[in-house]
């Protein structure tokens, strides 16, 4: 049993002729061509899409949550400060209003002295 791979560009845009699975002077169980569009290869399991071991994607996911959790404490951080910064506005407002010097006096009605 062996399938064909049809020629496709890589990513780097350079023609890869076709060939036939399993190649010649590799694993004997690789029957099926697997891969993308921009890459093939032989492998052992027809639904199989990845050319890596999953050591490399568990690399990928580890670096993704590093990422994600720098960006969850920066984003913390700076919530922390616009809350303690409004606090301290809040906080340091004078307590009585200021005198403008004008006194109200309610309209229609005419006082007498």
């Amino acid at each position: 049993m062996s399938s064909e791979c049809s020629s496709y560009l890589n990513a780097d845009r350079v023609l890869v002729s076709g060939f036939s699975c399993p190649r010649v002077g590799g694993d004997a169980r690789a029957v099926y061509c697997c891969g993308f569009q921009d890459v093939k290869y032989c492998c052992d399991d027809p639904h199989s899409f990845f050319p890596y071991e999953h050591s490399y994607m568990w690399w990928l996911s580890i670096g993704a949550l590093v990422g994600l959790s720098i960006a969850a404490v920066v984003l913390f951080a700076f919530i922390i400060t616009v809350c303690v910064l409004c606090y301290l506005f809040i906080s340091t407002k004078p307590r009585s209003k200021l005198d403008t010097g004008l006194s109200l006096q309610m309209a229609g009605k005419a006082s007498c002295y």
